[in-house]
């Protein structure tokens, strides 16, 4: 199996959205691993009943990038930073119709702690309510702050780390964090509004 060298996966990237079909087939090797544990991440704890197995994630992921011809790559962070935007919305979509009820839906009532870190997010394996209203209420913070929005989603559902996010959103490591910290805390009192 090839190692995760950022310079090939890059030269890849830009190879695939030129048109090389091989690219692509070359490409996987490369990312497949990585885009397994995200996705082990977050199936991990779920629930019986659920469907969605961790492969299914990735193939699906797979499936949706296989669309994005459009996309002018420019790294190997960038391209697990669109996987993750991707990621989190087929697990938002699946929570979502596993909370619909025929013709309607109702979703269950979530109880929030104020303040919370990357291991009281809500994943895969959650109530499915409770990633519904996580993905909501990112929604409304991107409406307030895309960046911080968008670092809670890269940190979280893409697994990228301080420095990686800082990379993607071309800013400090310091800024990150300053995100980081204010984005849990608004979700935190935005989910126990809603909650």
């Amino acid at each position: 199996m090839p190692t995760n060298d950022s310079v090939d996966i890059t030269r890849l990237l830009t190879q695939w959205r030129q048109g090389d079909a091989q690219a692509l087939e070359q490409l996987m090797p490369y990312v497949y691993g990585e885009l397994r544990t995200q996705a082990r991440r977050y199936m991990r704890n779920e629930q019986s009943g659920v469907t969605l197995q961790t492969t299914a994630l990735v193939h699906e992921v797979y499936l949706r990038l296989i669309d994005t011809h459009a996309v002018e790559w420019h790294d190997r962070v960038h391209f697990f930073a669109l996987s993750a935007k991707l990621m989190r919305r087929i697990l938002v979509d699946a929570a979502r119709a596993r909370t619909a009820v025929k013709r309607g839906g109702r979703a269950a009532r979530v109880e929030h702690d104020s303040a919370i870190d990357l291991d009281q997010l809500p994943t895969a394996g959650s109530n499915a309510s409770s990633l519904c209203a996580l993905d909501d209420a990112l929604e409304a913070l991107a409406q307030l702050d895309r960046r911080r929005a968008y670092v809670v989603e890269l940190r979280f559902f893409g697994g990228l780390s301080v420095e990686e996010t800082a990379d993607v959103l071309q800013v400090s490591p310091q800024t990150v964090m300053r995100d980081w910290r204010l984005a849990r805390a608004w979700l935190g009192r935005e989910l126990r509004r809603e909650g």
